[in-house]
């Protein structure tokens, strides 16, 4: 039994005992959701867990002590819940559509969640497909990166029906700190899209200024402890500009990762005819780092393109 209450805005709670009730699947064990499936499994939702790469998935049940399938439609099969994060649009088709796919498994009245970042109209296209097979479905990207799901600190992103939403809302208070609905589908990608461009911008303005800084021969250290108290502060300045300085870029999320998800904040731009050149630049920025061989750096690496 969930309860909620939707003008408050508090988050969904569910009656201790039900918990073990729902069967989940969770589909990727990259970076993020490894330790997400992991947070699930401890929170009491029996999980069963399918990845490409089978000793991954093996290993996860070992450390999880959860179950792990050879295909997404053996992993989904039965389940209450089917939750999917890999890399990107083609990659969600792949785990989801044939007939190995996991919407071949999910009975009627389960309910599809993606958190991986892809376009909105993918949101729409999923909508559908499990409309057709008497599903429901949520897009709900994150946000936090490798750190925010081993803490289990995330922020999600939601696009869909409100009953589906305060459905799946307790699963995913196992590794989210805020939890949101959106909109209709398909606003969970475009709310990630808003933030990714938010991000980008704010590394921008955060490598010009640590140009100046050093250049000036400000202490990185004391810049930040003072200015993170004020209008300028920021998680990236808090967490990322003393990095920077030493030339420190191995946290997780990657310039790849950054450009798969400017470029669909452009396309979805383009489509509503609005001009991002800032966007665009950073973006530019980005691809040169990748032609450089930098694209498994973490996005704070864009102080390189500066430099």
């Amino acid at each position: 039994m969930i309860q909620t209450d939707a003008h408050s805005g508090a988050q969904p709670t569910q009656i201790k005992g039900e918990v073990m009730t729902i069967q989940t699947a969770f589909i990727g064990l990259g970076a993020m959701g490894y330790p997400m499936a992991g947070h699930l499994q401890k929170a009491g939702y029996s999980t069963t867990v399918f990845n490409r790469s089978k000793a991954k998935a093996e290993l996860w049940s070992k450390v999880c002590a959860g179950t792990f399938a050879n295909t997404p439609k053996k992993a989904a099969e039965n389940k209450d819940v089917v939750l999917v994060c890999v890399g990107n649009d083609q990659d969600v088709r792949e785990v989801i559509y044939g007939e190995h796919g996991a919407l071949v498994g999910m009975k009627k009245g389960a309910i599809l969640v993606d958190h991986t970042t892809t376009s909105a109209e993918l949101a729409l296209e999923l909508k559908t497909r499990c409309e057709e097979v008497g599903c429901d479905f949520v897009d709900a990207p994150v946000s936090g990166g490798q750190a925010g799901a081993e803490t289990g600190k995330l922020t999600v992103m939601c696009g869909g029906r409100q009953t589906a939403f305060e459905r799946v809302s307790p699963l995913l208070q196992s590794y989210a700190k805020q939890i949101q609905l959106m909109g209709p589908t398909g606003q969970g990608q475009r709310s990630k899209m808003v933030n990714q461009i938010c991000i980008s911008g704010v590394l921008s303005g955060l490598s010009e200024a640590l140009l100046l800084a050093e250049k000036v021969g400000l202490d990185i250290q004391q810049v930040v402890d003072t200015l993170k108290h004020g209008a300028a502060g920021s998680w990236q300045m808090e967490n990322r500009l003393q990095t920077m300085s030493e030339n420190k870029f191995n946290f997780g999320f990657a310039i790849d990762w950054m450009h798969k998800d400017l470029s669909i904040c452009l396309a979805e731009a383009e489509k509503h005819r609005i001009s991002m050149p800032f966007t665009s630049k950073v973006d530019q920025h980005y691809q040169a780092l990748q032609k450089a061989g930098m694209g498994r750096l973490d996005t704070s690496a864009l102080i390189k393109a500066f430099r």
